[in-house]
């Protein structure tokens, strides 16, 4: 059964002991066998749209859209915590970003947010507000923020007999906390994934999103930097990759309110992912 049918970041050394590395060094380029931009199955109307499985049943891989000139980007934002950053967050660290959510809404603009279960859990009520705005959608990026792919910056590794419960976890921890907008694809922590992961996760029914464009948010202190990092990238139908961990990711609020205004005046137009891929 997907994981849907019962429910309803990474921000790079998160936890993991790696925490000076870039997140411009992510592995962004699918594995062999991995199905990027292939079909998409018959869906209920209405619902989020999903790829069909790639070769051998592995779990497809959303990259960007590919087809068309029509200005649009799909900005996304990672919400990291790892399942063993609790004694962080109650030393008072912030994983939650409310300045970033409150910009996002003041400039109307449309996001996914990949939020971990963990996250939703340490700021349920953030988790309820962003999940029940129309103007955003939660997507999955494990409950754990561990990683589904070894080696990878330093981060634990799930099992692969885990995977799935981990993911199914983090749905869980959307629904307790109330969230309503939540689409069935998923983030892996690090971008780091392979077949094995891939095929691990096939049960879950999710699509995996990765991007195209990398902000370089994580950790870094210039937000002009983090903007014209985006805003050199993006080309119709990008996909961003950004965070909402305010401890980790500092300056993208700061970075939004010159990118938006920016790549409207060029003719951008800003959608969640589901609508990218529906597109």
């Amino acid at each position: 059964m997907a994981m849907l049918g019962l429910s309803g970041v990474v921000l790079v050394g998160c936890g993991g002991g790696a925490a000076e590395t870039s997140l411009s060094k992510r592995p962004a380029a699918p594995s062999a066998g991995a199905a990027v931009g292939g079909p998409k199955p018959a869906r209920v109307p209405g619902a989020p749209p999903t790829m069909a499985p790639g070769p051998g049943g592995l779990t497809p891989v959303y990259e960007r859209r590919t087809k068309g000139a029509e200005k649009v980007v799909a900005l996304t934002f990672d919400a990291d915590m790892t399942a063993d950053q609790g004694p962080r967050a109650a030393r008072g660290e912030r994983f939650d970003n409310p300045e970033l959510i409150a910009t996002l809404r003041r400039l109307e603009v449309d996001a996914t947010v990949f939020m971990t279960g963990r996250w939703a859990e340490e700021y349920p009520e953030q988790a309820r507000s962003i999940g029940g705005d129309p103007r955003f959608e939660i997507a999955n990026h494990s409950y754990s923020h561990y990683a589904f792919a070894s080696p990878c910056y330093g981060l634990p590794t799930v099992p692969g007999p885990d995977m799935t419960a981990d993911v199914q976890r983090a749905f869980d921890a959307f629904r307790d906390a109330g969230a309503v907008n939540v689409v069935p694809y998923f983030r892996f922590p690090g971008g780091c994934y392979d077949d094995a992961a891939l095929r691990a996760l096939a049960p879950a029914g999710v699509t995996a999103v990765q991007w195209d464009v990398v902000s370089g948010d994580a950790f870094a202190k210039d937000a002009d930097a983090v903007a014209e990092q985006v805003l050199d990238g993006v080309k119709p139908g990008s996909l961003v990759v950004m965070h909402c961990t305010r401890s980790a990711a500092p300056v993208t609020e700061r970075a939004i309110r010159r990118i938006v205004p920016e790549l409207r005046a060029r003719g951008y137009r800003f959608v969640k992912v589901s609508e990218l891929m529906s597109r």
